[in-house]
């Protein structure tokens, strides 16, 4: 296990580092002078201002020596400073931002989990039914709808037309904020979040579980004369489950995408948000920022499931 892990970490440290390359480079390629993120716009500059303003920032460096320079300094913990924030550092506005981000993700997966392993049960239980046929439309559409468009349609429908849950933002505003009004406005985001990403894993887990229920140990637990809900729950729904636990483990990954287009939608004030703002602002420090902070919490989503894996299916070995 520690060899394994340390493995792991190393893969994790190498691909984090080709991360932050490929997305110094690409910003770099992007149309436009990264020195005009830095100039008050109502206070215009000479040219030697300006040529001073990018030595001091080492711009007029080669990308070689700024990507190192760059990354010398998160080595050190350093982030740099945002540029449209009035200099407030990376990690602060980060760190600010993690919250609301772990709150809607975090109850959004819970609801895709729970509600895509509950319906992928029902589904294989009841295959080829009403309910199986409907369930199974349901998660086509799902798994059809873009998330902005899902997010859009929700947003239009339960808080526009029907007024059941604020229309946007963490807490009303002008007022002093309270558990339940940070509630009432993360019901329906987190809601529509969850729907997105639990259609693939009830897919997933009414096949796993259909294979699993055709196997030679359960037909042999019946003929044993054990009930059908221990054969499902003690037999088949164990090694079902397998397949279902890397699916979500990969959907966590995936769903910071989902994640951007539900807060841009709602105006929650999360990291999506955050990274939204800054790319429409072109503010370097916190883009580079806010994608090695995500990038690295994908990597440990994803060592932690594969430990997981192995916790569940001790057939495993882990090397």
């Amino acid at each position: 296990m520690p060899y394994f892990i340390a493995r792991r970490v190393a893969a994790a440290c190498l691909m984090l580092v080709a991360l932050s390359v490929l997305m110094f480079g690409l910003l770099r390629l992007t149309p436009g002078d990264p020195v005009a993120a830095y100039i008050d716009p109502t206070a215009p500059m000479s040219e030697a201002d300006v040529a001073a303003l990018r030595h001091r920032l080492g711009l007029d460096r080669s990308l070689p020596v700024q990507y190192l320079a760059w990354a010398g300094a998160v080595i050190g913990g350093d982030l740099g400073y945002s540029t449209q924030h009035e200099r407030a550092s990376v990690s602060t506005l980060i760190a600010e931002r993690a919250g609301p981000t772990l709150l809607l993700m975090g109850t959004g997966m819970i609801l895709a989990t729970v509600g895509g392993i509950g319906c992928g049960i029902v589904s294989a239980v009841r295959a080829n039914s009403p309910l199986d046929i409907a369930l199974a439309s349901l998660s086509a559409l799902g798994i059809s709808s873009p998330a902005f468009l899902t997010a859009l349609l929700g947003l239009f429908v339960f808080a526009v037309r029907l007024g059941w849950a604020p229309a946007g933002g963490i807490a009303a505003p002008g007022v002093p904020v309270t558990t339940s009004d940070v509630l009432a406005h993360l019901i329906l985001p987190a809601s529509i979040f969850g729907v997105t990403q639990m259609t693939l894993t009830m897919r997933f887990m009414r096949s796993s579980l259909l294979e699993a229920l055709s196997q030679d140990y359960v037909r042999t637990a019946r003929a044993k004369g054990v009930g059908e809900f221990a054969v499902i729950v003690k037999h088949a729904l164990r090694n079902a489950l397998l397949p279902v636990v890397t699916l979500v483990g990969a959907n966590l990954g995936a769903a910071v995408g989902g994640a951007i287009f539900i807060e841009s939608v709602f105006n929650w004030p999360g990291m999506g948000l955050l990274l939204v703002n800054a790319v429409e602002a072109r503010d370097y420090p916190l883009i580079m920022g806010a994608a090695l902070v995500i990038g690295g919490a994908v990597l440990i989503i994803n060592l932690l499931t594969d430990l997981l894996y192995a916790a569940i299916d001790p057939r495993i070995a882990l090397r």
